[in-house]
């Protein structure tokens, strides 16, 4: 079995969910998203980016506005509707019954080993 290959499906997992925290922190530039992603030591390319916050636009979870550059051409900023704001909400809720899960998952498994 390929580990990578199983860490970047755990990471696709929780992707959306990343970059919905992002913006819901406040409107935000696409190539900012990149870098925070980045700083938290999660990789994406600007190339998965730009679908995924289409589709989360077409569903109805992000809006966006226009903004002028002074350095090229305008600027697309994202911004959580309120649909988003009650979507992440229940993402949100998910993620912490999975890592709650997964959490007492791990730490029975690490028990049963010290009682072996």
């Amino acid at each position: 079995m390929d580990i990578q290959n199983t860490q970047s499906q755990m990471r696709k997992g929780v992707l959306e969910f990343c970059i919905l925290s992002i913006i819901k922190q406040g409107e935000v530039y696409p190539s900012d998203i990149v870098e925070k992603m980045k700083t938290a030591n999660l990789q994406i390319l600007e190339g998965t980016l730009y679908p995924l916050l289409t589709r989360l636009k077409n569903a109805g979870y992000l809006t966006y506005r226009w903004v002028e550059s002074i350095s090229g051409p305008p600027r697309k900023y994202f911004i959580m509707t309120d649909e988003g704001l009650s979507f992440y909400a229940e993402l949100e809720r998910t993620w912490k019954e999975l890592a709650d899960a997964v959490h007492t998952l791990t730490q029975q498994n690490g028990e049963e080993n010290h009682q072996l």
